[in-house]
């Protein structure tokens, strides 16, 4: 009985996430940079956000944010935008492109740009109908990838989410809300891979994480990204 309650305990029991166990990680606007980006393999860059109008008289507009595009070493980068709305103008689309490509014209080897946007399942179906826009105008060899939240697994439209293959080339699942990981967020990890798309998980530094056995034994999962916190 003793045997059984230690491993039950050390099953069940969390762990502040180290950023030094991974080699992928989100750089935000206002983050300092950090020794261990020394060993990153995969940088997601925050270049901007698609902000939401407040009014009739406001348009839909790309607020630039993050570091200035210059070369980086890193054996994959994604550009990555935070969005507030998906009604985009056509210069919102223009100016990311555009951006994009002087990412490109440095040599920085870019493989796609992510989409940030916390689609509630209700309105799932249009982001759906957003991305699949968006993926037409980037450039073929670009992935495009996006954020997603963890109850899509338990309560999205399976036709919505299947609808998203081939059309996105990875899904980075949330477990964090600001700088603490969500509570009960193992109540929803066994569902994500039903989604039946190529996932990562994104883990906050300095959060809470246990990581399930099965989740190695998922032909979906590919890995770890870590959201950076400037560090008192």
């Amino acid at each position: 009985m003793l045997l059984l309650i230690a491993a039950l305990t050390s099953t069940t029991s969390c762990a502040a996430v180290n950023a030094h166990d991974h080699d992928a990680f989100w750089l935000w606007s206002g983050v300092a940079t950090q020794p261990v980006l020394d060993q990153a393999q995969t940088l997601y860059v925050l270049q901007g956000q698609i902000s939401a109008p407040r009014s009739d008289r406001q348009a839909v507009r790309l607020i630039a944010q993050g570091m200035g595009v210059r070369r980086l070493p890193q054996l994959q980068v994604w550009i990555v935008y935070r969005a507030h709305s998906l009604r985009w103008p056509e210069p919102v689309y223009k100016q990311l492109l555009a951006q994009v490509q002087r990412w490109r014209n440095t040599g920085t080897a870019v493989t796609g740009v992510q989409i940030d946007f916390d689609a509630r399942t209700r309105y799932l179906q249009d982001y759906v109908a957003f991305l699949k826009n968006l993926r037409q105008r980037l450039p073929p060899e670009l992935k495009l990838g996006i954020t997603g939240l963890m109850d899509w697994g338990s309560n999205a439209d399976s036709r919505a989410i299947g609808e998203l293959k081939g059309v996105v080339d990875e899904v980075v699942v949330q477990t964090y809300q600001g700088r603490h990981s969500i509570p009960d967020y193992a109540a929803y990890l066994p569902r994500i891979s039903r989604m039946g798309l190529p996932f990562k998980i994104g883990l906050v530094q300095g959060g809470e994480w246990q990581a399930p056995g099965y989740l190695q034994d998922s032909p979906w999962f590919r890995g770890y990204v870590v959201f950076l916190l400037n560090q008192n």
